[in-house]
């Protein structure tokens, strides 16, 4: 009986790589002749032992066409393949993306080092002196529009009318009011990089956003997100404030209290306030009288600002405020200067006097509230030494504010 029997063995061959051997085994008359079959080929016979690494047949040299036939090689030479083409592509991609991120950076000139000039109140006010803010005027309430019996009041037992050559004035004021902060007018970003060097005594302009406008009191990175109440004229008194070389001490004297470890407040949104106040009382006419003795309304207006804040900076630091009392304060501060114009006017000139006065005896505004106490001060004082509940300064508007609520205290 003749036949071929083939046994497969797997075995591992030289350098890791398996090997399969086929042994045939050739019956004929009872005998067996075996032939090694290594990866589908026969070994010769005709190579020497000495090239087959120590007589180890299966350790012979294969021809390269035959080892492009073996499947194990072509998937790892495939693989080998796709990782390097893998890592190359990472490469590049990150490549791209640090040639990306250099392209955004421009290049900074040496102009923009230069900080920008300091700008004062009057070049301010001069700029819109020359502006067309007929849009904006359009849409002034410079008075509250009474009606009935209110107006009939009003004219007989309220304060004198304003007069005529002044009402321009005061419309401007009002149209300022109406106007926002506009990031493409220099003017505009002068007085903000202005009041930001004058109360932090710094050199160097600020960016336009961030973090660093909370250190003078604006409630975010956007100082213009707190000018819908005022619009620019909450600004231009605040630069009004920290220009004047005779009432800048009392500005940083105010801004040193805002800082106040249990004191403090946000300087900025205050004085704010301070200019919705005043606004309030030019609207309300109860400054028209000062305003026609002095033919002037800015200044009439800017010192009632000033005044109205040393008002509530003396109750501020001598009853010992906090920031939970500032719905109160500021409501009691808004009453006592609309009924009380002329008494805090003279309150302002008196600390003024007193800083004129050189290196004799200086009053300050903490002496200045003690000897001269508004209505309701005792009891603001007795009513701070109880428990505070902590209310946090919710600001709004007050330019939209209907004109029937324009008297009641709020914050902006």
């Amino acid at each position: 009986m003749e036949g071929v029997v083939a046994v497969a063995v797997h075995t591992e061959g030289f350098n890791g790589f398996p090997q399969e051997c086929k042994q045939t085994e050739d019956l004929t008359n009872g005998h067996s002749k075996c032939t090694t079959i290594l990866n589908g080929l026969t070994p010769s016979n005709s190579i020497k032992d000495n090239g087959n690494l120590n007589g180890n047949p299966y350790l012979k040299s294969v021809p390269i066409s035959a080892l492009k036939q073996n499947g194990l090689l072509q998937s790892l030479a495939a693989g080998g393949n796709q990782t390097k083409t893998e890592e190359v592509s990472l490469e590049v991609e990150r490549a791209q993306e640090e040639w990306d991120a250099l392209e955004s950076i421009q290049p900074v000139l040496a102009e923009d080092l230069t900080p920008s000039p300091l700008i004062s109140f009057n070049e301010a006010l001069q700029h819109f002196q020359t502006t067309d803010l007929g849009d904006l005027l359009k849409n002034i309430q410079p008075t509250i529009r009474r009606t009935g019996l209110a107006a009939i009041t009003h004219f007989l037992f309220g304060p004198p009318r304003l007069h005529k050559d002044l009402v321009e004035e005061r419309d401007l004021v009002f149209a300022i009011a109406q106007c926002s902060l506009d990031n493409g007018q220099s003017v505009h970003m002068r007085v903000l990089q202005t009041i930001y060097r004058k109360l932090t005594c710094t050199r160097a302009d600020c960016p336009r956003y961030g973090p660093h406008w909370e250190n003078v009191g604006f409630q975010g990175s956007d100082p213009a997100t707190d000018l819908r109440g005022t619009g620019f004229l909450g600004l231009m008194h605040t630069l009004y404030f920290v220009m004047d070389p005779e009432i800048l001490p009392l500005a940083r004297e105010i801004y040193k209290l805002s800082q106040h470890p249990v004191q403090n407040f946000p300087f900025c949104v205050m004085s704010i306030n301070m200019t919705r106040i005043a606004l309030h009382a030019l609207r309300e006419e109860v400054l028209s009288k000062e305003c026609n003795r002095r033919q002037q309304v800015v200044a009439v207006l800017n010192d009632f600002y000033v005044a109205t804040f040393l008002h509530l900076y003396q109750l501020w630091k001598s009853q010992q405020k906090t920031i939970s009392d500032s719905g109160h304060v500021l409501k009691e501060v808004e009453l006592f200067a609309k009924k009380n114009p002329k008494q805090i006017l003279k309150r302002l000139e008196g600390y003024l006097k007193e800083r004129r006065a050189g290196t004799g005896h200086r009053t300050s505004p903490d002496t200045l509230s003690q000897s001269n106490p508004s209505p309701g001060d005792s009891g603001s004082q007795a009513g701070s030494q109880g428990g505070k509940e902590g209310k946090e300064m919710n600001f709004t508007g007050v330019c939209e504010l209907p004109p029937e609520m324009e008297g009641e205290a709020r914050l902006i």
